[in-house]
């Protein structure tokens, strides 16, 4: 059964973090800049960059957080240290994702339908999604499901969760296994996570991970260790859990 994403909302609900990973990504920032919706905040996550992607960004407004550990969970993760918002969402910096999407996704975890919600990737257009990169999700979603029951189709990065129970959840890994490990997790954890379908365009430029079998390769190796790791002992339960479901499951700092 395809799900079908929420309604967009009217307009921005309050504050918001969104946290931009960044390598080498000049050409695509003033893009992805420009779809952040009005009242949020780009926190554009230097790793490296050798073509001044700071510079854009900080021109174009973005607050430019710079982490000098390589890896795309190391880049996530001190975004979201930074971050001050109630609600924090991840998106890529490569104009493949529009941040605009995550509208309805802040929507459904403030309004404590949700606890995580994630982006399920719809390809738009020849070349979005490489035959070898969709396969290795594909088998990762299906190693979710016997790890934790969680029916998911995607494991993509754009997704919005509360900034404090994301924090208690303790995310170790620091390469391509963040966006899974904050999956299982969560759902360790008790948390609802939801999906929706979102398009899925060409990104701008060459891909640092799923561009190539031997980077698809390592990131399902990253993967694959955090699939390996014993249950993590839940907390408290996120605020909109504790909200609607006081038996649900959670974490919160």
């Amino acid at each position: 059964m395809i799900s079908h994403p929420p309604r967009p909302a009217r307009r921005p609900p309050g504050p918001v973090d969104v946290v931009l990973p960044c390598l080498n990504e000049a050409e695509a920032l003033p893009w992805v800049l420009d779809r952040i919706p009005p009242g949020w905040r780009a926190l554009v996550v230097d790793n490296g960059s050798t073509d001044g992607s700071a510079d854009v960004a900080r021109e174009l407004g973005a607050t430019v957080v710079h982490e000098e550990r390589r890896g795309f969970g190391a880049a996530c993760h001190a975004g979201l240290t930074a971050a001050t918002a109630d609600i924090v969402c991840f998106c890529d910096c490569d104009a493949s994702l529009d941040p605009a999407c995550l509208l309805p996704f802040v929507d459904e975890v403030r309004d404590g339908d949700a606890d995580l919600v994630l982006g399920r990737r719809r390809p738009r257009g020849r070349g979005a999604w490489p035959p070898h990169a969709r396969a290795g999700n594909l088998a990762l979603a299906r190693m979710l499901r016997r790890r934790t029951g969680l029916r998911l189709h995607d494991l993509g990065p754009l997704r919005a969760a509360r900034r404090e129970p994301l924090l208690a959840l303790g995310l170790t890994d620091r390469r391509s296994g963040y966006p899974l490990q904050m999956v299982v997790r969560a759902a360790d954890a008790g948390w609802r996570v939801t999906e929706h379908d979102v398009p899925y365009l060409p990104r701008t430029g060459a891909s640092k991970v799923t561009g190539t079998w031997r980077g698809t390769w390592q990131a399902v190796r990253d993967m694959s260790r955090v699939l390996a790791e014993p249950p993590a002992a839940p907390s408290r339960t996120p605020a909109s859990s504790a909200a609607s479901s006081p038996s649900q499951g959670g974490a919160a700092q």
